[in-house]
């Protein structure tokens, strides 16, 4: 009989060749999946929810209402938003073992991870955890979207060796997480610029942490799993964060007597301006208006307005050298000015992604359940893209497995 080694071996197909297109690139135009939530035309700065442009909803609806419209495809009626509210409110009270566990979390951990890591905790918490009907998901994505902001709030306490507030349920969703996040009764301005922010950053269609989620529970994971691989994407460099490198921008150009000459010096350094340019838009991001616009008000009202100041000198340079550099795209970003209006309003800067969090939240759920349910592409399907093998093959029959004694 022949032994293992020496019994033979089928022939191994020989590699395959790849499209180049679709390789290394990130999947930037490669689409996956139909969608109803939201669409992103980068040529011409445009950002739709459900058929709603962001303006539109910034300046006309709050966070409650659009994480409404999010999940479920139209806008509510009076009575829908009211008990969609009091769904939210009822469910901002964080169980006892929840924040047992995140007091004895490292103080010293950073707040994306501690996010992360309890959303598994909100998720053993859930009644219906195993309930995969399109009205218990409905239900998480209430409870996530009040758990998520519940804990970005205790934490900031927590590991300032604080105790976490209860909720105040006479406040809206944004004031109430201002209101546990710094024990202060936040003024009317205040709890309107966030709830416009939380609008903002609601969603953003197939971005890397909802593209997370939905791959995720294409296996038929649960919400809450779907949403920590979200949490997870969004904690990279390359995807959240950018608005903290932002405000450190700013705060190290402070006392810069010549914006003009730093931002030059950067570009012909290859070094980039923190929050100038996007993945998709190649023009101006419809968000970035508002939060600019936002800037300039508390700015004003806190006697602040060096930051907006500053961060209108950079982005005035910054085009100028871009132009003469023949790169018009390059425009600022959401994070290019969400970085000071979030700075303004007390929040720290690393907690400046788990506040991202906080809105995307939203959208994040919306896509989950449509990921589910296949309510804009049919019956939904595992993710299982290909890949190119480009390693060893050791000729058509593969490599011989050697005994440890005769391995070079």
């Amino acid at each position: 009989m022949a032994t293992k080694s020496q019994s033979r071996r089928p022939e191994l197909i020989k590699p395959r060749t790849g499209t180049v297109a679709t390789k290394n690139i990130g999947l930037r135009g490669v689409t996956v999946a139909d969608t109803r939530i939201s669409d992103v035309d980068g040529e011409h700065g445009v950002l739709i929810y459900r058929g709603y442009r962001i303006e539109e909803l910034a300046e006309n609806s709050t966070f409650e209402e659009t994480a409404y419209l999010l999940l479920h495809d139209a806008l509510p009626s009076e009575e829908q938003l009211k008990d969609f509210t009091q769904r939210l409110v009822k469910a901002r009270q964080m169980p006892s073992f929840v924040l047992y566990t995140l007091k004895n979390m490292p103080h010293g951990a950073h707040p994306m991870d501690v996010l992360q890591a309890a959303i598994p905790l909100l998720a053993m918490a859930d009644p219906e955890l195993h309930d995969e009907s399109r009205e218990a998901n409905d239900a998480k994505a209430i409870r996530l979207i009040a758990g998520v902001a519940a804990i970005v709030a205790a934490w900031q306490r927590i590991r300032h060796d604080r105790e976490p507030l209860p909720p105040d349920n006479a406040l809206s969703h944004a004031g109430n997480f201002l209101w546990q996040l710094t024990g202060e009764k936040p003024d009317a301005d205040m709890v309107r610029s966030l709830d416009t922010a939380l609008v903002l950053h609601a969603d953003h269609s197939f971005n890397a942490s909802t593209f997370a989620c939905r791959e995720v529970v294409s296996t038929q994971a649960h919400m809450y799993a779907g949403v920590a691989a979200g949490v997870g994407a969004l904690s990279g460099n390359l995807h959240g964060g950018a608005n903290t490198r932002v405000m450190k921008m700013l705060q190290e150009l402070r006392n810069e007597q010549d914006v003009a000459g730093w931002v030059r010096q950067q570009l012909d350094s290859g070094q980039k301006i923190m929050g100038m340019g996007h993945a998709v838009y190649k023009t101006t991001d419809p968000r970035a208006k508002f939060l600019k616009q936002m800037g300039a008000e508390l700015g004003k009202k806190l006697g602040q307005e060096q930051w907006h100041r500053l961060s209108t000198q950079i982005e005035e340079a910054a085009l100028s050298e871009f132009a003469k550099r023949g790169k018009t795209t390059i425009k600022p970003n959401v994070d290019f000015y969400s970085a000071p209006v979030y700075h303004l309003m007390g929040i720290p800067h690393d907690l400046m992604t788990p506040l991202f969090a906080v809105s995307r939240i939203a959208g994040w759920t919306a896509h989950i359940i449509e990921e589910k349910f296949g309510e804009a592409q049919g019956k939904p399907a595992l993710y299982r893209p290909s890949s190119d093998y480009t390693g060893n093959y050791c000729g058509n029959t593969g490599c011989v497995y050697e005994p440890m004694e005769k391995r070079q």
